[in-house]
């Protein structure tokens, strides 16, 4: 079993089993001013791990089945295993969070739950790896690169616009983290990325 399949099947699991159970969700949410007042650090990392319906649910996991698989086996060849696969995806549960935290800190009743960041930095990865690569964006073939930078552009614009109740922060640092991440390791990767870039010209 792959390790992208055993995230889906443990998030389907707790999600599917969180679903009209308030309460639960509750204790594993991204809850900043809990994690303020009462220490609950945890919150960073299961809060990935629930979401907010089957929709939510089925987008995430769908596009982690797809570009989970690929950097899996991208990162073995590039690094030598999968820790650094289990580690990119901790970081993009984790990291993306933090401008979250300091945003909403003082904010009770903010709450937020989903994978987003940590598929944001899989998917990311992915372009950086391959940034010609053709993307299904609703039935509509979207060069890997073209979308990167439109995803990056809206969740931008819709962070400061505010008041649809997604965390587009979220999104727009975990496909940061995405990008940097492997380069970090491996900064060959980045003239790799720029040739491919080029390569079109």
């Amino acid at each position: 079993m792959t390790i992208t399949l055993a995230i889906i099947i443990i998030t389907s699991l707790i999600s599917v089993t969180s679903f009209n159970r308030p309460e639960q969700i509750d204790k594993l949410s991204f809850w900043p001013y809990y994690v303020r007042e009462r220490k609950q650090y945890y919150r960073f990392v299961t809060s990935g791990f629930v979401h907010a319906d089957y929709m939510h649910l089925f987008f995430n996991m769908l596009t982690l089945w797809f570009f989970g698989r690929t950097i899996e086996s991208a990162f073995v060849i590039i690094f030598g295993g999968k820790l650094h696969f289990v580690l990119l995806y901790l970081l993009g549960l984790i990291l993306p969070d933090i401008s979250t935290y300091f945003k909403y800190k003082d904010t009770y009743g903010y709450r937020a739950i989903g994978a987003s960041g940590a598929v944001s930095a899989i998917l990311f990865s992915a372009i950086l790896l391959s940034p010609w690569s053709t993307l299904l964006v609703f039935f509509i073939p979207l060069p890997a690169i073209i979308y990167g930078v439109l995803f990056l552009a809206y969740s931008v614009y819709m962070s400061r616009r505010g008041g649809d109740g997604i965390n587009h922060d979220a999104h727009f640092w975990g496909a940061v983290l995405g990008l940097v991440y492997p380069l970090i390791f491996k900064p060959e990767l980045g003239k790799l990325f720029l040739n491919q870039l080029l390569s079109i010209f």
